[in-house]
C-alpha cells in the first residue's frame, strides 16, 4: 500500500491540515483504521468501489464525499483497486469554503456532495495536490475561524480545560459554546476536548519505554486510573492500549 500527504500551500496552511493520497497497490484487503481528530474531510474515490464507515457505506468511482467529525474509529477495506484522495481540514474550518448544512449533521458519517461542490476527476488526476491547491484557493469564502481561540486554549492544555473556563476565557457562554462547536465542528465542545486529551494520550503511549506503567500514562493525561484510560482508548479506537 502507498500512502502519502502534503501540506497546502501558505495561504491554506491556516485552514487545511493536508492533502493526501492512499493506493492500494500489492494488497489483497486489509482494514484501515482512521481515529477520531475532530477534524472534517473531503476525498474522491479513483479506484474500484471501496467500503468504508465500518462496511456500512460504499464510495462510487469518481465521487466526491465529506466526511464529518467522528466519535469514534472508522474502518475503511483496502485492497489492490483502491485509490482515494482528499484532504483533511483544519477543525471548524468547512464552512470557510462551503455553504453547508450544520456540522452536527454530517457527524460521523460519509455523505456524497453534490456535483457543484466535488473535485473534477479529469483535472485532479495527473498531480492531485497541486489540484487541491488550486480547487480550494478558488473557493475560499472566509479566511478567519470564530472558534480558533477556543481551540486554540483546548489544545494547549491538551484538552484538560473545563467547559465553563473555556467560556469564561473567551467571554462567551456555555451554551453558546455548545452552540457554535455543534454547528462548526459537529462535536459538543466537551467531546472535542475528549479527542484532543485522547490524541495526547495515544502519544505518549505511544512514545514511551515499554516499562513505563499506564497508570503514570493515566495520570498525566489526565485520566483518572489506568482503567479510565483503557476503556477510553477502546471506546474511541476498538483496541487495548497495548495494540496502539
Amino acid at each position: 500500500m502507498m500512502y502519502k500527504k502534503i501540506k497546502p500551500n501558505k495561504e491554506l496552511a491556516p485552514l487545511i491540515h493536508f492533502y493526501w493520497e492512499l493506493k492500494g497497490y500489492g494488497v489483497e484487503q486489509q482494514l484501515e483504521r482512521v481515529f477520531p481528530d475532530g477534524c472534517a474531510g473531503i476525498l474522491i474515490n479513483l479506484g474500484d468501489k471501496c467500503l468504508t464507515d465500518n462496511g456500512s457505506f460504499t464510495m462510487e468511482f469518481g465521487k466526491t464525499y465529506v466526511v464529518g467529525a467522528m466519535h469514534s474509529f472508522k474502518d475503511s477495506f483496502i485492497d489492490n483497486t483502491t485509490h482515494l484522495a482528499g484532504v483533511c481540514l483544519k477543525p471548524a474550518t468547512f464552512s470557510n469554503f462551503y455553504r453547508y448544512a450544520s456540522q452536527d449533521e454530517l457527524t460521523n458519517n460519509t455523505v456524497e456532495f453534490e456535483r457543484s461542490d466535488s473535485f473534477d476527476i479529469d483535472k485532479l488526476r495527473d498531480n492531485p495536490f497541486t489540484y487541491f491547491d488550486q480547487f480550494y484557493c478558488e473557493r475560499i469564502r472566509s479566511k478567519s475561524n470564530l472558534l480558533q481561540p477556543v481551540i486554540n486554549d483546548i489544545h494547549a492544555a491538551n484538552g484538560l480545560l473545563s467547559i465553563d473556563e473555556l467560556s469564561k476565557r473567551n467571554c462567551t457562554t456555555v451554551r453558546q459554546l455548545e452552540r457554535n462547536f455543534r454547528k462548526l465542528i459537529g462535536l459538543a465542545p466537551k467531546e472535542y476536548s475528549n479527542i484532543i486529551r485522547f490524541q495526547n494520550a495515544l502519544k505518549v503511549i505511544r512514545n514511551s519505554r515499554h516499562d513505563r506503567s499506564l497508570l503514570d500514562i493515566a495520570h498525566e493525561c489526565g485520566y483518572y486510573d489506568h482503567s479510565h484510560l483503557s476503556n477510553e482508548v477502546r471506546r474511541i479506537t476498538g483496541l487495548s492500549p497495548s495494540l496502539l
